[in-house]
């Protein structure tokens, strides 16, 4: 008889898997996150005097089943074990419909492929999915394979769990450096990129943050250039007790801004701008676009923005008057794990939108092919064959976005039980040639969510880690959908 852990784990391995979540993620970015990219774009307007105005329109997103394209130019269906046999990408085309309006005359909506996306295996997109453990068989595939994996040039390759600091929060510190003993970090996320921000507040008292490459601006510049341009209102907006606002009183003194048109120009000669025109318009842009992004990028969201920034202050003078103690980094509430659907995310939206981007690309190509006053086809003028070859190499070599390497690495198939533990296995942006001690140290915060006990020795120790074998991950809720629920419970008067 079967004792009750062994019916909980069967239960509960049914119902979750062992590497779903990453299925989940890859099948939520294709469903979501990719039409809502396409959808963010809107439309390109290439220049084109020769021919009069062009607006491309972008619409909807599909994406094709697995196929292989021959040497004799026929494309067929494939699975999986014929793209490891034969060294081939398991991939899939990507369609996005396009419409063209030349000089005001819209044209038939055309499905255009843009390129090709690797295929998780097992997810939603991969007809193994579908597939009964008899037809598995016959295919020459395992029907207990997990799944959840790319093949890459005929590689099995994963996509690395990657822990990260959690975004859009305030967390304060003491540092061991006497000039500057508090400070707090928040990290920005909007669609995938974060913004860091650094606040310090000086032995003397003064506060400055440091944001988009612009060191230490003084804090009351920013305030006032947000909209709280009384002394009196940023005082109420940090908070009504009297020593926290004693505590931040000489940080008026000491930048006497007037109003926010002065403090928008003051901001702009942190810039290195000369012309004052170019300096305030620079100035707000910085304001809007690269501080606090994640609370928006409108003007009408500054007040909202110095509100948070006023109650990043309320917390470092509350550490600082020791009301507070310092939050404890490695703390797993202060933690997110990145998944497939989160890094692939970051790397199409630098395909698409970087600075050899897709688009680009289609606005060079227009400018190139356009001739006698006579309009490419679109296909001509989108090259999916070069998106293709960017997705293909970045997940191939393991380099990312913003300098980040082994993101991706080759399965490991040596046991079942290997190839399981290397896709639950979690790793750290921190470099193992440094000390990190405390990051590499057990956190009473692990138990039940990483296993304590398996680490790999020597540089890589406490900073490659490992899901408790009941662990799952939950993927990232757009805040839209939790608004309705936080106005519901904020109406029934519930205590945080």
């Amino acid at each position: 008889m079967e004792n009750v852990f062994t019916i909980l784990m069967k239960s509960y391995l049914r119902e979750k898997g062992l590497v779903n979540f990453q299925i989940e993620s890859f099948n939520e970015f294709v469903e979501k996150r990719l039409p809502k990219l396409i959808k963010s774009i809107g439309k390109i307007k290439p220049e084109l005097p020769e021919i009069g105005e062009l607006e491309i329109k972008l619409g909807k997103f599909e994406l094709g089943e697995p196929r292989v394209k021959e040497a004799d130019g026929s494309i067929r269906k494939i699975y999986p074990m014929e793209a490891r046999i034969r060294n081939l990408t398991y991939s899939a085309p990507m369609y996005v419909e396009m419409t063209q309006v030349l000089n005001g005359i819209e044209s038939k909506p055309t499905m255009v492929e843009i390129g090709d996306l690797p295929i998780m295996v097992k997810s939603k997109f991969c007809p193994l999915s579908r597939m009964s453990r008899k037809e598995l068989i016959e295919i020459g595939e395992d029907p207990d394979d997990p799944g959840g994996y790319f093949i890459i040039n005929g590689t099995e390759r994963i996509l690395m769990l990657v822990e990260e600091i959690a975004t859009d929060r305030i967390i304060v510190e003491k540092t061991k450096d006497s000039s500057v003993p508090q400070i707090a970090r928040i990290h920005s996320e909007r669609e995938g990129f974060v913004q860091k921000h650094l606040i310090e507040r000086k032995r003397t008292g003064e506060i400055y943050i440091t944001f988009a490459n612009i060191r230490r601006i003084p804090i009351v510049i920013i305030l006032k250039a947000l909209g709280l341009e009384k002394d009196k209102e940023i005082l109420e907006a940090i908070s009504l007790d009297e020593r926290i606002q004693e505590s931040f009183l000489i940080n008026i003194l000491e930048f006497p801004i007037k109003n926010g048109e002065e403090a928008i120009d003051e901001l702009g000669k942190y810039l290195r701008i000369p012309q004052k025109s170019m300096r305030k318009k620079q100035a707000i842009r910085m304001i809007d676009k690269y501080l606090l992004p994640h609370i928006g990028q409108e003007p009408e969201n500054r007040l909202a923005k110095a509100m948070f920034i006023a109650k990043a202050i309320e917390k470092i003078l509350k550490l600082h008057l020791g009301e507070i103690e310092e939050d404890d980094v490695d703390h797993y509430a202060n933690k997110r794990i990145k998944m497939a659907g989160d890094l692939l995310e970051l790397l199409l939206r630098s395909i698409l939108l970087g600075k050899w981007g897709l688009i680009v690309r289609m606005n060079y190509n227009y400018q190139k092919l356009v001739k006698r006053g006579k309009l490419p086809p679109l296909q001509a003028v989108v090259e999916n064959a070069i998106l293709t070859n960017q997705i293909v190499s970045a997940m191939a070599v393991g380099s990312w976005i913003g300098g980040r390497t082994g993101v991706t690495q080759r399965l490991e198939r040596s046991s079942w039980n290997k190839t399981i533990t290397h896709m639950r296995n979690i790793v750290s942006p921190l470099s193992s040639t440094q000390e990190h001690f405390e990051a590499r140290e057990l956190h009473p915060t692990h138990f039940g969510k990483l296993c304590v006990t398996q680490t790999p020795e020597g540089a890589n120790i406490g900073l490659r880690k490992y899901l408790a074998i009941s662990a799952t991950i939950t993927p990232k809720i757009d805040k839209k959908d939790i608004t309705p629920i936080l106005e519901l419970l904020d109406s029934v008067k519930v205590k945080k």
